[in-house]
């Protein structure tokens, strides 16, 4: 099929297509100028500018009728069904339904979310919308922007910003931290103290090359520095690593207390006002109003809500 070129396909002013079809239709300039509801020396003047552009008459008078050309006539068929295709294109409405839906959605995270939601998330798609798929990644804050506007991810839940023109999103809930350690190989009395936290070997998560991780900016505001001895990409490193070590493990508050004994693990409270940025779910501006984009990140949000409700 030959491309459309759109360059030359410009010069044509597509409102004459209307015009023809009404012409066409009406075989009478005074009536096609009252379907298109305008004067009818404007309809005049574009059945002048169909005549010299298709070199042809288009409509010529037969007695006390007008009649369509032979070109015209052909013409008239396709054109209508190309007008009657648009005016279908441009008033349908979105159709979702849960329920048959087909498609992959792409979330990105940088925080534990990732295995809070996705096991929620999986379980009540399957109940209400089988079709939905889909596909999760940890996301580094500095990047995530990027794989939303290049479509490599749908949704992203965590530490990331939004409000700029193309990055809409909604803040979720804020977050709290939490350190644990193995009581057999770190012997502390609670509460912590901010010497015992500062001077103790630390595990931390994060997604970037920066060895304080997500505590960077933090750490920084409080003037302090962590002696980390391992930066992991993932909670359950750091926890596995509390264990077999002599370290503190600080995580978020609900990792802490929710994996924490599976390890054997002691949790106690960060004794410094760190603060973090609270986890927020973003998206890019394209995908906003799409029926399937905005249903998905509902039943996630309220996910996320009664669990927190629930804590």
């Amino acid at each position: 099929m030959k491309p459309i070129d759109h360059f030359n396909l410009r010069s044509f002013d597509l409102n004459l297509l209307i015009a023809f079809d009404a012409l066409v239709s009406e075989r009478s300039v005074t009536k096609a100028a009252r379907r298109l509801r305008i004067q009818q020396p404007a309809m005049s003047h574009a059945l002048a500018t169909l005549r010299h552009l298709l070199a042809d008459d288009i409509l010529v008078r037969t007695g006390a009728i007008m009649q369509p050309t032979a070109k015209a006539a052909a013409m008239a068929p396709q054109i209508h069904s190309l007008l009657r295709q648009t005016q279908g294109i441009l008033t349908a409405e979105d159709q979702f339904d849960p329920r048959t839906e087909q498609r992959i959605f792409r979330f990105g995270f940088s925080s534990e979310l990732e295995v809070f939601l996705m096991p929620r998330l999986t379980a009540y798609l399957q109940h209400h919308a089988p079709g939905i798929r889909l596909l999760s990644r940890g996301s580094p804050r500095n990047e995530v922007h990027a794989l939303l506007d290049t479509g490599a991810l749908d949704i992203a839940i965590g530490c990331f910003d939004f409000g700029l023109e193309r990055h809409l999103g909604v803040p979720l809930y804020e977050q709290s931290l939490a350190c644990c350690f193995n009581p057999d190989l770190i012997r502390l009395e609670a509460p912590l103290t901010v010497e015992s936290y500062l001077a103790l070997p630390h595990v931390l998560v994060t997604l970037k090359d920066d060895i304080q991780g997500c505590l960077s900016d933090a750490l920084m505001q409080i003037g302090q520095e962590l002696n980390v001895v391992l930066a992991a990409s993932d909670f359950l490193t750091a926890l596995a690593t509390a264990a077999a070590a002599p370290v503190l493990a600080t995580l978020p508050n609900r990792i802490a207390h929710q994996h924490a004994a599976h390890f054997g693990l002691t949790v106690q409270p960060v004794p410094l006002e760190l603060r973090i940025p609270a986890v927020s779910m973003v998206w890019s501006a394209r995908n906003d109003r799409d029926p399937a984009s905005v249903w998905l990140r509902e039943q996630a949000a309220s996910l996320i809500k009664t669990a927190e409700a629930a804590a």
